[in-house]
């Protein structure tokens, strides 16, 4: 065991292996919820579920493994929840693009995002995004998928006078009801995997309410991920019109990946006395590789998970804690027959939770004037209006410096704004 504590530097880390164990468990079971939810959304879009529940496994596996041993860092990655929506609901769903080429936006994406990684334009084009946009485009996703969630508890329905309107109560959303109630709860009396064990329960009083039936068997060999696995249309996604999607998931990816990084390096005490983060460039190149394997797999966009927090509160200080969340996710494997049938008003609390935290970051908005004001408004009202990430982002981009240059006020402006504008104008002309 000894060669274990020199290799993740326990130390210098000031850490130990119970210590990094407790970490990765309590990371594991904050994020565990993705097994249930990441099938449950993409399956919407005619993708096999049981291979689903594998590969969102796999793709954590394989990212946790990448980021313990390479970057030695005690950060998370599985699926990005608000990707996997964008990817359902707004690109295959929809646009009616079949899920392979989505497969593909998600590959270039990750590609584009790995050749700007080792160019160095990542960081230009991360800096000369304002904070605005930033924060509106977080705000944005909240707001969609949290919308998201509701509809799939079956809160809200279509309706051809106002569009959507309530749905009335019944059983179903009854019982998702219950189970955002329990998030609630448990979040407040800080349980440790609270969303985990309010799906768990929902999903058992649904079996015993008659609405899901018993698995014939609770354990099974991992389910074969065929169906999926490289499936991915390259060819069909490298064109003009899927840019704007390919942009979305680029700069959603980008985004939260460097801002989890900055939180939970000041938790985990990854900054060194310059304020630089050890092994940066390692993690941001696992979360890249992540998504690209992750596409291949049959998956939307891997990503850093900002629950690794709740893991670095707990004593997480190196990658050890993420080798064990990798472990914790192959054990996952071998119960595809349970998970394959809970149902979606079960998981879809998840996705109103998380729209709840993100929508917090609206106090970090400044809306002074109109000029702050409009594209923040748009940005974070066309994502819901639209069903698109892409679109909502495109709207505030194009605002945003359309109202600065009829102001005159281009101080604010960049040629790297210019270029994103132009190519979300594009992306709204081409629809």
């Amino acid at each position: 065991m000894q060669w274990i504590a020199q290799y993740f530097q326990f130390d210098a880390h000031k850490t130990s292996l119970k210590q990094e164990w407790v970490g990765g468990l309590t990371t594991f079971l904050s994020l565990s919820y993705i097994i249930f939810v990441n099938p449950s959304i993409l399956s919407e879009t005619g993708m096999d579920k049981s291979a689903l529940i594998a590969v969102t496994c796999l793709s954590a596996i394989f990212a946790n493994i990448v980021m313990g041993f390479w970057a030695n860092a005690p950060l998370a990655l599985a699926p990005g929840m608000g990707l996997n929506a964008f990817f359902t609901y707004s690109l295959v769903m929809g646009k009616n693009i079949p899920w392979q080429t989505a497969l593909g936006i998600v590959f270039l994406s990750g590609l584009f995002f790995l050749v700007l990684s080792f160019s160095g334009i990542r960081e230009k084009i991360f800096n000369a995004i304002p904070h605005l946009l930033k924060e509106s485009s977080v705000v944005g996703i909240g707001l969609f998928i949290a919308f998201v969630g509701m509809k799939n508890m079956g809160l809200v329905e279509s309706h051809p006078a106002t569009i959507i309107h309530w749905a009335g109560f019944h059983t179903e959303n009854i019982l998702g009801l219950l189970g955002l109630l329990l998030m609630l709860i448990f979040q407040h009396f800080r349980i440790m995997g609270g969303i985990f064990w309010s799906i768990v329960l929902v999903s058992i009083l649904s079996i015993f309410l008659g609405k899901t039936e018993l698995p014939d068997t609770f354990f099974s060999y991992p389910a074969s991920i065929s169906p999926i696995f490289g499936q991915l249309d390259i060819l069909s996604a490298f064109r003009l019109s899927f840019f704007g999607a390919i942009f979305s998931f680029f700069f959603v990816d980008m985004f939260d990946s460097m801002v989890t990084i900055i939180a939970c390096a000041k938790e985990a005490h990854l900054q060194n006395e310059q304020g630089k983060i050890k092994h940066f460039n390692r993690i941001l190149k696992t979360d890249v590789l992540a998504t690209l394997v992750g596409a291949v797999l049959g998956t939307s966009s891997t990503t850093i998970y900002s629950e690794s927090l709740s893991g670095i509160q707990a004593g997480a200080r190196t990658g050890l804690s993420s080798i064990f969340v990798a472990l914790l996710f192959g054990a996952s494997l071998f119960f595809t027959p349970v998970i394959s049938i809970v149902p979606t008003y079960a998981t879809a609390p998840a996705l109103v939770l998380i729209g709840v935290q993100m929508f917090k970051n609206v106090h970090n908005l400044h809306l002074n004037d109109y000029k702050n004001s409009v594209p923040a408004f748009l940005t974070i009202l066309f994502m819901p209006l639209t069903y698109s990430i892409s679109m909502g982002m495109s709207i505030g981009f194009v605002s945003y410096v359309a109202i600065r240059l009829f102001q005159r006020q281009t101080q604010d402006l960049s040629m790297v704004l210019y270029v994103i504008a132009a190519l979300c104008l594009l992306n709204l002309v081409l629809g």
